[in-house]
Protein backbone atom coordinates (compact mmCIF):
# COMPACT_ATOMS: atom_id res chain seq x y z
CA UNK A 1 0.00 0.00 0.00
CA UNK A 2 1.30 3.49 -0.78
CA UNK A 3 2.39 5.96 2.38
CA UNK A 4 -0.80 7.62 4.06
CA UNK A 5 -1.61 10.79 2.51
CA UNK A 6 -3.85 11.74 5.38
CA UNK A 7 -1.13 11.53 7.96
CA UNK A 8 -2.98 13.67 10.47
CA UNK A 9 -6.03 11.64 10.47
CA UNK A 10 -4.51 8.26 10.09
CA UNK A 11 -2.53 9.41 13.61
CA UNK A 12 -5.78 9.10 15.22
CA UNK A 13 -7.49 12.61 13.89
CA UNK A 14 -10.13 10.80 12.23
CA UNK A 15 -11.78 9.11 15.05
CA UNK A 16 -12.72 12.72 16.19
CA UNK A 17 -15.00 12.95 13.37
CA UNK A 18 -18.85 11.57 12.96
CA UNK A 19 -19.15 9.08 10.61
CA UNK A 20 -21.13 11.78 8.71
CA UNK A 21 -17.84 13.46 8.09
CA UNK A 22 -16.24 10.76 7.84
CA UNK A 23 -18.14 9.73 5.00
CA UNK A 24 -18.52 13.29 3.84
CA UNK A 25 -14.55 13.00 3.25
CA UNK A 26 -14.53 9.68 1.23
CA UNK A 27 -17.13 11.60 -0.68
CA UNK A 28 -15.02 14.65 -1.31
CA UNK A 29 -11.83 12.09 -2.99
CA UNK A 30 -14.13 10.15 -4.77
CA UNK A 31 -15.56 13.39 -6.33
CA UNK A 32 -12.06 14.07 -7.46
CA UNK A 33 -11.73 10.90 -8.80
CA UNK A 34 -14.65 11.20 -11.03
CA UNK A 35 -14.28 14.60 -12.00
CA UNK A 36 -10.53 14.25 -12.85
CA UNK A 37 -12.00 10.96 -15.16
CA UNK A 38 -14.64 13.23 -16.73
CA UNK A 39 -11.22 15.37 -17.58
CA UNK A 40 -9.78 12.14 -18.68
CA UNK A 41 -7.15 12.19 -16.39
CA UNK A 42 -6.76 9.02 -15.08
CA UNK A 43 -3.54 9.09 -12.98
CA UNK A 44 -4.89 11.91 -11.05
CA UNK A 45 -8.35 10.14 -10.62
CA UNK A 46 -6.64 7.65 -9.92
CA UNK A 47 -4.38 9.16 -6.57
CA UNK A 48 -7.99 10.83 -5.94
CA UNK A 49 -9.77 7.36 -5.30
CA UNK A 50 -5.96 5.74 -3.63
CA UNK A 51 -6.99 8.69 -1.10
CA UNK A 52 -10.69 8.11 -0.83
CA UNK A 53 -9.79 4.45 -0.78
CA UNK A 54 -7.20 5.59 2.34
CA UNK A 55 -10.06 7.87 4.04
CA UNK A 56 -12.63 4.42 3.73
CA UNK A 57 -10.09 2.48 5.49
CA UNK A 58 -9.72 4.19 8.52
CA UNK A 59 -13.48 4.55 8.98
CA UNK A 60 -13.75 1.20 8.61
CA UNK A 61 -10.84 0.67 11.13
CA UNK A 62 -12.81 2.76 13.50
CA UNK A 63 -13.97 0.41 16.65
CA UNK A 64 -17.08 2.67 16.33
CA UNK A 65 -18.52 1.31 13.47
CA UNK A 66 -18.18 -2.30 14.43
CA UNK A 67 -21.87 -2.35 13.72
CA UNK A 68 -21.42 -1.03 10.46
CA UNK A 69 -18.99 -3.33 8.86
CA UNK A 70 -20.91 -4.99 6.69
CA UNK A 71 -21.77 -1.72 4.75
CA UNK A 72 -18.55 -0.27 4.73
CA UNK A 73 -17.03 -2.97 3.01
CA UNK A 74 -19.64 -3.20 0.88
CA UNK A 75 -19.27 -0.09 0.22
CA UNK A 76 -15.21 -0.21 -0.31
CA UNK A 77 -16.37 -3.66 -2.76
CA UNK A 78 -18.40 -1.62 -4.72
CA UNK A 79 -15.65 1.08 -5.18
CA UNK A 80 -13.45 -0.98 -5.90
CA UNK A 81 -15.19 -2.39 -8.80
CA UNK A 82 -16.06 0.49 -10.18
CA UNK A 83 -12.72 2.22 -10.48
CA UNK A 84 -11.01 -0.72 -10.58
CA UNK A 85 -12.88 -3.48 -11.53
CA UNK A 86 -15.69 -4.72 -14.64
CA UNK A 87 -17.96 -2.66 -12.63
CA UNK A 88 -20.67 -5.69 -11.97
CA UNK A 89 -22.37 -3.65 -10.00
CA UNK A 90 -22.98 -1.32 -13.12
CA UNK A 91 -22.36 1.94 -10.53
CA UNK A 92 -22.11 5.55 -12.63
CA UNK A 93 -20.72 8.44 -11.51
CA UNK A 94 -24.10 10.06 -10.90
CA UNK A 95 -24.69 7.13 -8.71
CA UNK A 96 -21.98 7.58 -6.62
CA UNK A 97 -22.17 11.44 -6.20
CA UNK A 98 -25.85 10.22 -5.49
CA UNK A 99 -24.41 8.03 -2.78
CA UNK A 100 -22.30 10.69 -0.84
CA UNK A 101 -23.88 13.82 -1.18
CA UNK A 102 -26.43 12.85 1.10
CA UNK A 103 -23.35 12.61 3.13
CA UNK A 104 -21.83 16.17 2.45
CA UNK A 105 -25.24 17.74 2.51
CA UNK A 106 -25.95 16.33 6.63
CA UNK A 107 -22.63 17.48 7.47
CA UNK A 108 -22.59 21.01 6.04
CA UNK A 109 -26.00 21.13 8.21
CA UNK A 110 -24.38 19.84 11.07
CA UNK A 111 -21.87 22.10 10.84
CA UNK A 112 -24.06 25.43 10.61
CA UNK A 113 -25.89 23.87 13.53
CA UNK A 114 -22.26 23.50 15.67
CA UNK A 115 -22.87 20.09 16.44
CA UNK A 116 -19.92 18.86 14.12
CA UNK A 117 -16.29 19.53 15.20
CA UNK A 118 -15.29 20.44 11.88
Amino acid sequence: MTPAQHETLAAGRWQAFSLIEQLANVGSEVERALNWLDKRNSEYSRLAFLRALELLHLTIADPRHRHRLKELTRLREALLDFFLGDNAFNSTGKSWRSYFYGFAYAAAILRRAGQLAG
